[in-house]
């Protein structure tokens, strides 16, 4: 036997994807045993690492080869000794590269070079896979005499792990061929090319003294903080509290906006392809060229025939081309177009009177043929609530096979001008008919299922379990002709002169600077997940600072110079006024730099209300101190987590809690674990290992709760002025994350929902691909007083089951008279992660 190693749901084709996992090579889903060089698990998304001792059955020279689906790699040792791992064999580097089971010569690189083995030592080897979710899933190895497979006789474990705990990982031999260094963050444009990876000021502030709140007494004045939108006692609905969380704005661009998202999803841009050309004009000519029509009668072009374009070989049936020799043959007096189930009818050499609104010049028609030949697209609605786009097919003219890009000659059925006036119609009835709307959630789901589990489902039925079968993508000729369609070249009427139509290259057009993110409210929009955080107009931002820094200077002269405006937070309140959270970069008159972090108020004017647009004319801004809304640099934040026999993702949270306590030196963080009788690692033991400063462990018994499991890790905290974060297992912190939480919780007036991002399947923190999770509030920071006064977590509707109370919760806070910050967070990310033996799910033993 050898020692079998599996990573779970974990995207990609490639060894390199799969030494991207970061639980890879140490922490992986699954450890267990294999009797045979020879493994197809039939599943999908998942990595294995195949180690151990190969016995050689005689003295001489072999050769091995591999074969998988998709890569792998086989690795041996000179001798037992893993560091002396050379690369023997293999398929593939990219990903792309695939064999069938047994398929041995493929790819050059699958057989390796005469290799010298003795029959009386042993060799360390290691077989390393991966698998995405289509095709047959299999690797095997194969030694020569035919290649036959390495079978039980002649392989055996590196070390024994039955008796281990997930956490035991000192066995596992760290070789080159498993262990990576990952690649380090840059100040440049990252490889992935997402702006949210560059450094930004932000990201290391927190590093930086603070400056003592005390010195800024008498700055500003004090003054009443009673925001209009906050509705203590206002009965609410279940649920509704949503309604009533404002997004917040900042200042500079924190490029929380995924960009490199939008090809999946262009909610940004209200899904539209029309909705751009608001926003371009084109250039007209001094004197538009007419174009040029067709002659009335054909040309005998019989002996040389001018045959379209050949586009793309299209397969019709023959039923399809004999109704289209009869149309040849018969032509019909009368051709009906049938769009969006209205009838249009066009008699033979017969225009339709068309308002004069609706038959622009010569010029304008142009313009609209050009653009309509090139994208006639009709977005709506069906009646599932989806967005779909449907190309407008060409209906029957008696013409060409329905190209828009060509004109038949001599088509009396339905004239040139005539083609062109629908055109346009066309175009304005898609532009009336225009919905703007984001993707609907069943949309969403085809849109992102990727980043659900793409696992193969097994069906019960009938107390029967069938496994999906993937079926073979062979075979594309002979469906097509059994399904009746012709292997003909579609070139139909090819006795027909036709005209391409003119492109004009050389069209210019004008377009004012656009900016998208102006046109945006602080709504929360649960349909657009790639948006990011609002952006705070820049004259705006520095009109307060410049009022504020006159109010600092004035009392402290010559005291401090701004160096850099880091970040500026808004929360609008149109019918009372802005808070604002001021971070400033100051330097003394010594030279030491400082970091201003405060809260400031502007009060409403009632010649003008705040939300309009700033300038250095406008008159001195009244800013002052909201009455006690201020942050406590010092609180104690504790982060809250029920898990249960997750002990790789434990063990990753562990690590993580303790890389913030190196990097940030931060004492006043408390780390709460909530177990519920974990079987697969010493939770207790692993904590009392680690540089945690303070840290807190309950176990508790029964199935997974985490209402109650979060309550009771509430209830360990004995001093109510103090956060409690309520997180996640599987959270990826930024280095500041401990000072962003107390930033942004104020005791008796403000709680803390960070939007965090989702990875998707395969996706790292510095390799972002993901989403938004705008929906979940379940990472929650709130003063301790505070959670107490609104009731706690709900632990009696909310017991074994959890989603929704996380909103249920939002709507206790919001009746409670608190805000609830919002904010996409940079570097924030949930990972994607198995689901399989988590909580309270029981393994179905496939038999």
């Amino acid at each position: 036997m050898a020692n079998l190693h599996i990573f779970e749901d974990w995207c990609g084709t490639s060894i390199s994807q799969l030494q991207k996992n970061l639980h890879y090579p140490l922490y992986p889903h699954t450890r267990t045993t294999v009797k045979k060089l020879a493994v197809s698990p039939s599943w999908t998304n998942y990595g294995l690492r195949i180690f151990g001792y190969i016995h050689p059955y005689t003295d001489g020279d072999f050769l091995f080869a591999v074969a998988s689906d998709d890569n792998s790699e086989f690795w041996l040792s000179e001798d037992e000794n893993p560091d002396n791992l050379k690369l023997r064999a293999y398929v593939g580097k990219t990903g792309r590269e695939w064999t069938a089971p047994g398929e041995y010569g493929k790819y050059a690189s699958q057989i390796s070079d005469l290799i010298p083995l003795q029959k009386n030592n042993k060799y360390f080897f290691e077989l390393i896979h991966k698998q995405n979710d289509q095709g047959t899933d299999h690797v095997e190895v194969a030694i020569r005499s035919g290649f036959s497979i390495i079978d039980s006789k002649f392989i055996s474990l590196y070390t024994n792990e039955s008796s281990l705990k997930t956490v035991d990982v000192n066995h596992i031999p760290q070789t080159f061929a498993s262990h990576v260094t990952p690649p380090q963050r840059s100040s440049e444009t990252p490889p992935h090319g997402v702006d949210m990876l560059r450094a930004d000021p932000r990201d290391s502030f927190h590093q930086v003294p603070l400056l003592d709140r005390a010195r800024l007494q008498g700055v500003l004045p004090e003054c009443i903080y009673n925001p209009s939108y906050i509705i203590k006692g206002y009965p609410l609905i279940r649920y509704q509290g949503l309604q009533f969380v404002y997004l917040t704005y900042v200042y500079p661009n924190d490029y929380t906006r995924l960009t490199h998202m939008e090809s999946d999803n262009k909610c940004f841009y209200r899904g539209n392809p029309y909705y751009l050309e608001r926003f371009q004009q084109m250039d007209q000519d001094n004197q538009p060229k007419e174009i040029q029509k067709p002659p009335e009668e054909p040309q005998n072009h019989k002996e040389e025939p001018q045959q379209q374009p050949r586009k793309k070989k299209k397969r019709r049936r023959p039923e399809q081309i004999q109704r289209d020799q009869h149309y040849l043959q018969n032509p019909p007096s009368e051709v009906k177009n049938y769009d969006q189930g209205k009838e249009k009818h066009s008699q033979n050499n017969v225009m339709e009177n068309i308002p004069d609104q609706q038959n622009p010049g010569p010029a304008q028609r142009e313009a609209h043929l050009r653009s309509e030949v090139k994208h006639q697209v009709d977005q709506s609605l069906n009646k599932d609530g989806k967005i779909e786009l449907h190309q407008h097919k060409a209906k029957y003219r008696n013409s060409s096979d329905g190209n828009p890009n060509l004109v038949a000659v001599g088509d009396r059925n339905i004239p040139v001008e005539n083609i062109r006036e629908e055109a346009n119609e066309l175009k304005q009835r898609s532009r009336k008919a225009l919905v703007i709307a984001a993707p609907s959630n069943k949309e969403y789901n085809n849109r992102w299922g990727h980043v659900n589990d793409s696992r193969k489902e097994k069906e019960i039925q009938d107390n029967v379990i069938q496994i999906e079968e993937v079926e073979d993508g062979g075979g594309e000729e002979d469906s097509w002709v059994n399904q009746g369609f012709s292997e003909e070249e579609d070139y139909d009427l090819l006795n027909r002169a036709v005209f391409d139509v003119e492109v004009k290259w050389s069209q210019t057009f004008q377009a004012k600077p656009l900016d998208l993110h102006a046109l945006r409210s602080d709504w929360i929009d649960l349909k657009c997940n790639v948006s990011g955080n609002l952006l705070l107009e820049e004259s705006e931002a520095l009109s307060v600072v410049e009022a504020f820094m006159k109010k600092l200077n004035r009392k402290f002269p010559r005291q401090f110079s701004l160096e850099r405006i880091v970040n500026i937070e808004k929360k609008p309140d149109y019918n009372r006024g802005s808070r604002y959270l001021l971070e400033l970069d100051l330097q003394e008159a010594s030279g030491r730099h400082l970091r201003l972090v405060q809260y400031i108020y502007v009060k409403r004017t009632e010649d003008r209300g705040f939300h309009k647009k700033q300038n250095a004319q406008d008159a001195e801004l009244k800013l002052c101190n909201p009455y006690s809304f201020y942050w406590n640099p010092t609180a104690t934040v504790h982060f809250i987590v029920p898990v249960k026999n997750q002990a790789h993702w434990v063990q990753k949270f562990i690590s993580d809690m303790e890389e913030m306590y190196r990097t940030t030196g931060d004492q006043n963080f408390n780390v709460i674990i909530t177990d519920y009788e974990s079987t697969d690692m010493n939770i207790e033991q692993a904590l009392q290992n680690s540089y945690l400063p303070r840290y807190q462990y309950l176990r508790l018994s029964g199935n997974f709760e985490r209402s109650a499991g979060l309550q009771a890790g509430i209830d360990l905290i004995s001093d109510d002025h103090s956060i409690v974060f309520l997180c996640d297992l599987h959270i990826h912190f930024p280095p500041g994350f401990i000072d962003t939480v107390r930033k942004h919780c104020v005791e008796r007036h403000m709680a803390f929902a960070p939007i965090v991002m989702r990875l998707n399947c395969g996706a790292t923190p510095l390799e972002p691909d993901g989403y938004w999770e705008v929906n979940g509030f379940g990472l929650l920071g709130i003063y301790k007083s505070d959670l107490d006064s609104i009731g706690g977590m709900n632990t009696k509707e909310f017991t074994d089951r959890w989603g929704g109370e996380d909103w249920e919760l939002l709507d206790r806070i919001i009746q409670g008279g608190l805000e609830v910050e919002r904010l996409y967070l940079r570097n924030f990310f949930h990972h994607f992660h198995s689901k399989r033996g988590m909580w309270n799910r029981q393994m179905l033993r496939n038999t």
